[in-house]
């Protein structure tokens, strides 16, 4: 008998004994949904990160009484401020989007609610400049105001503040911050720098210092500026949470003894770059962090919400209890909403379905929409998915199929893809007659020619892992393979930049117009 394996058997079994039913694997899977995407809520009272998968990067919470709600970057994707709501932090519903007019790639911001109105405040950047903005509403499900200029070109993520003399503030990167007017929609003064950060050693591996996504909360008299260091992606080692408190909004702020709160210390744990951190209070007075982080080995599905327990200590300072998150966590207080959102769309609600964004649109993108009772019309634009803005959902599997049926109008393309950016996607197009293979955010042919007939055209694009491949049929039923095969897992932000994700995406090209029908989603095991 061998006594050292029989000693740590029994050990197990004692250990499993003690812990609650739910964490005796901690390999649990997640739990399936809408069509077989994952869901955190496992059903017995715990949760298994991500609570929101997929691309749902810098994501800020407010809490309104009993329930709360979520916006997060969208970049260039439009409509765009995507609003969730939820009651218990771990199940979300989608309520719509605070934003249609492109004023360019939208990252950081910050949901409040300052008497009665909702404020969502933002930075966003075009190829010629940078700003940030506010968008208000006095009902969560809007109608939300168009965009407002705040001005600070040299700032980001700004965080809202009341302080103890009753007044508005903005707090930036860099540990600067800014009095506001009373309405919220304007500046007072000039930035005052009033915190400089807490430094990491230098022998950590991070992408850049990088102080950023300060948001303030109360809690016992303190103010807590809660913010993120080390850069938002790079190394999976880099991104932290880290926190200092103050007896006044003006400070002197003190770190916190225990920087940083989170954070990935090697690449071997389930999430990486873990940072961008909101507090919220439960509502049975619990305290999380709702912030971001890649996937091992899947930085292509971008960076993905995630909750995180803390605890409160004797001497007023937090500290977290969520360790990897690999394994299921005891789920917050609160009702449970319906959780997610379907991908899959016959195009008869005529109009866009929530789940659809234009990659960078023009302010007349929505014009090249039509809708009657066969599903949707979209005009082409431009001859390939880079000039063509095209329309992408968020995938949030590692594995998943979507399949949509195309009419193509003589002189146009039409194709279905995995889409990252302008530079970078992979996927099949056609005029109709021909296939246009997409590949490294190149073309094949370099210059394909529209067809004088056009033609109609299943296809089926299938990413299992990084490995994605394509099937076409002319008939909805007897399908061919597509003889390329790709690999994708490089098409992500540390190779092309933007902070994005690879995305499900349709387009539409050329001078015609393509008519699509039954856009159809699963996720795989």
């Amino acid at each position: 008998m061998n006594v050292t394996r029989t000693l740590a058997a029994l050990a197990t079994v004692c250990l499993l004994a003690a812990a609650p039913a739910w964490a005796a694997d901690a390999q649990t899977a997640s739990k399936r949904g809408i069509e077989h995407q994952r869901m955190a809520d496992l059903g017995n009272g715990s949760f298994l990160n991500p609570v929101l998968a997929g691309d749902h990067p810098d994501p800020s919470v407010l809490k309104d009484g009993d329930d709360y709600y979520l916006t997060l970057s969208s970049f260039d994707a439009y409509p765009g401020l995507p609003i969730w709501h939820s009651r218990d932090l771990v199940n979300w519903q989608p309520l719509g989007h605070a934003i249609t007019t492109n004023v360019g790639a939208i990252w950081a911001p910050d949901i409040i609610k300052h008497g009665s109105r909702y404020y969502i405040y933002f930075p966003a950047r075009t190829g010629e400049s940078r700003s940030n903005f506010v968008v208000w509403a006095d009902d969560i499900k809007g109608p939300w105001s168009e965009p407002i200029d705040i001005g600070l070109s040299g700032y980001i993520d700004p965080g809202h503040a009341v302080g103890e003399d009753g007044k508005r503030y903005l707090f930036l990167s860099g540990g600067d911050y800014v009095q506001i007017s009373d309405d919220g929609l304007s500046v007072v003064g000039k930035p005052r720098h009033v915190y400089d950060g807490w430094r990491y050693p230098a022998s950590w591996d991070v992408e850049s210092y990088a102080q950023e996504g300060p948001k303030i909360s109360q809690r016992n008299g303190w103010y807590y500026m809660t913010t993120a260091v080390g850069g938002t992606a790079g190394p999976p080692t880099g991104h932290m949470v880290i926190t200092a408190r103050s007896r006044s909004i003006h400070g002197p702020w003190e770190n916190a003894p225990n920087n940083p709160i989170t954070r990935t210390v090697n690449r071997d744990e389930p999430w990486w770059s873990r940072g961008h951190a909101t507090l919220i209070e439960g509502t049975d007075g619990r305290g999380w962090m709702m912030y971001h982080g890649y996937e091992n080995g899947y930085w292509t599905l971008g960076r993905q919400m995630l909750l995180e327990p803390i605890e409160w200590t004797a001497d007023g300072w937090f500290v977290a209890k969520g360790g990897d998150l690999g394994a299921p966590l005891a789920k917050p207080s609160g009702e449970a909403v319906p959780h997610g959102m379907a991908l899959s769309d016959d195009f008869k609600g005529g109009k866009l379905g929530p789940q659809w964004s234009f990659f960078n649109p023009a302010r007349d993108e929505y014009q090249r929409l039509s809708f009657d009772q066969n599903g949707m019309s979209l005009q082409g634009k431009g001859t390939t998915p880079r000039d063509s803005s095209p329309l992408t959902a968020i995938a949030g599997d590692v594995a998943y199929e979507f399949e949509v049926e195309m009419d193509i109008e003589p002189g146009a393309f039409g194709g279905a893809l995995l889409f990252y950016s302008d530079r970078l996607y992979a996927g099949v197009g056609s005029n109709g007659e021909q296939f246009i293979l997409h590949r490294y955010g190149e073309e094949r042919p370099t210059r394909p020619q529209p067809s004088a007939t056009g033609g109609k055209l299943w296809l089926r694009v299938t990413n299992n892992r990084h490995i994605l491949t394509i099937h076409s049929s002319k008939d909805g039923s007897s399908w061919q393979k597509y003889p390329v095969q790709m690999e994708v897992s490089g098409y992500h932000h540390n190779v092309a930049g933007k902070f994005l994700a690879l995305k499900p995406a349709i387009y539409a090209g050329g001078n015609g117009k393509v008519h699509f029908r039954q856009f159809r989603y699963r996720a795989l095991d």
